[in-house]
């Protein structure tokens, strides 16, 4: 199952170049679908990221449109995960979802037992 989303991804080169790194270096379906989600993104200079595009190390604010619930997380790289701090590893399958999306853009995820969570983006700070 692919994620559907309403607008395209968009990714820094830097967090590209990282990103396919940490696919190769990792056989896992979590890598399997991260690799699926950047390979559809738009690919732009560092400093021509968009302030409101979710990006490696970035504040998402996100709502779950099932439930309503809203929730900040920050994304980063499996090694810096930590979920008490509210830190979410982009291997996890909200943080796959997540990047590249833009303040306003939703997607549909599937997530294990067959179910889909329906996120949106509410609000983005770049913490790097």
């Amino acid at each position: 199952m692919v994620a559907t989303t309403e607008t395209s991804l968009v990714i820094s080169n830097s967090d590209y170049q990282r990103l396919v790194q940490l696919i190769e270096d990792n056989d896992s379906p979590a890598a399997e679908a991260l690799d699926i989600e950047i390979g559809r993104a738009t690919l732009v200079a560092d400093a021509q990221l968009p302030a409101d595009v979710v990006a490696m190390d970035s504040e998402v604010t996100f709502e779950d449109l099932d439930s309503g619930e809203q929730k900040t997380i920050q994304l980063v790289f499996p090694a810096q995960a930590n979920v008490d701090q509210l830190k979410i590893s982009i291997l996890s399958p909200v943080g796959s979802a997540l990047i590249g999306l833009r303040i306003g853009s939703s997607i549909d995820w599937p997530v294990p037992q067959g179910k889909v969570r329906r996120l949106k983006v509410i609000a983005v700070k770049q913490v790097n």
